[in-house]
């Protein structure tokens, strides 16, 4: 019968397909494939899945218990990833971005490693069908370049003054506070932005092209121990949290 249908029995199942088609078997170890790009498609997606409850205001606490034995309850993707040990390449790409992002911007590390993991496996069913990697890559550029194109039309808001304390307390700050420290946004969100506005400097000290550049650097959180939240406050100058030494008792 494989002479009458002139089949290359040598070539097996991708002998009956048709030339660009390949065939994905799967292995024993759990149904994961054994190709090396779709193993690292799965690690990402599995990190992907363990932070996607995660997302938005609803989102769900994780219980992390790390390599110290220490608990930690929280919905923070930076955190939840920074305490996971990941030994996978790819999966630590993820956890890379992850980090960068929360450095970079201080929020969004969840929808980053979220959105991420969901295109990866969007290419899932692309290798499937044949595509090669380089060619699903390109794809994703030039979906990139065109999104950062329509970005700017879909904001629906912005703050054209960076040195206006309460554009910057109501559309800045506190809706990330609530994502971190909810039901502390209201009392934490003002002296954030204070402390932002005091590393800044004076408008005048820059020139009218340059950006305002916040350096945190310059900002040091002293705990107390005895207050609360509610107690915080913003000092412009230097805390210490002991007595000086020396023997001048008045001045």
């Amino acid at each position: 019968m494989a002479q009458s249908m002139n089949l290359n029995a040598a070539a097996g199942l991708s002998g009956m397909l048709k030339s660009g088609h390949r065939h994905l078997s799967n292995a024993d170890d759990g149904g994961a494939t054994s190709t090396a790009t779709l193993r690292n498609v799965e690690a990402s997606r599995e990190l992907s899945r363990i932070v996607s409850s995660s997302l938005g205001p609803n989102g769900m606490n994780k219980l992390v218990v790390n390599h110290l034995q220490k608990i930690i309850v929280t919905s923070d993707c930076a955190a939840i990833v920074r305490e996971l040990e990941i030994e996978h390449p790819a999966a630590k790409m993820l956890a890379m971005a992850s980090d960068a992002q929360d450095k970079e911007c201080g929020d969004g590390t969840n929808l980053t490693v979220s959105f991420a993991g969901e295109l990866l496996g969007q290419t899932e069913d692309l290798l499937r069908m044949g595509l090669h990697p380089s060619e699903i890559v390109a794809g994703y550029k030039n979906a990139g370049e065109r999104l950062l194109s329509l970005l700017p039309e879909l904001a629906v808001d912005a703050v054209q003054d960076c040195t206006d304390r309460q554009s910057l307390i109501a559309k800045v700050v506190k809706p990330v506070l609530s994502a971190k420290q909810y039901g502390s946004e209201d009392d934490l969100a003002p002296l954030v932005v204070d402390a932002c506005l005091a590393t800044m400097g004076s408008p005048g000290n820059s020139s009218s092209n340059s950006k305002p550049i916040v350096n945190p650097d310059s900002v040091r959180v002293t705990k107390i121990l005895g207050g609360n939240v509610t107690q915080s406050t913003v000092i412009r100058g230097f805390v210490a949290l002991r007595g000086s030494d020396t023997t001048v008792t008045t001045a």
